[in-house]
């Protein structure tokens, strides 16, 4: 089954990507639904809402449809384990994250039957929260709504 659409190659690329360099890729970011937004915290909370916060303000997903928050819940999830190198943990452990983030909507496959996918990408920076300590992250989840 061949896939047609890359969303999370596309996500990262929004993720990680300025405005001038995004303008690059229009044609691609065409045949999807996507938003893209900041995130800075020491708390993971903050950082999962700004997320679902974004996605459902830009009619990614429906607040009204709990798979897709379900979906984008998970997607989000397993980027932070990206970020977070496996430890879904910042201010605990005494880290701060500064990020972008994308949120890629699309079909990737083929075949109708096997649906809607998203994605979720960050790039940024993790470290102590101290400025000019910190290194560059990214993280890549996607799932099927």
């Amino acid at each position: 089954m061949a896939q047609t659409i890359q969303i999370g190659k596309l996500a990262v690329l929004l993720a990680s990507l300025d405005e001038e360099e995004i303008q690059l890729f229009n044609k691609q970011f065409k045949e999807v639904r996507y938003c893209t937004g900041k995130a800075g915290s020491m708390n993971m909370q903050k950082v999962i809402s700004s997320v679902e916060t974004a996605a459902k303000r830009n009619g990614i997903i429906s607040e009204e449809v709990y798979r897709e928050t379900h979906a984008l819940y998970h997607a989000i999830l397993e980027a932070l384990e990206g970020v977070t190198r496996g430890q879904i943990a910042i201010g605990d452990m005494m880290r701060t994250v500064g990020l972008k983030f994308s949120v890629v909507r699309g079909e990737p496959y083929d075949r109708k039957g096997e649906g809607e996918w998203i994605a979720v990408a960050f790039y940024g920076t993790i470290g102590a929260p101290v400025k000019g300590l910190e290194h560059e992250t990214m993280g890549l989840g996607i799932n099927h709504i």
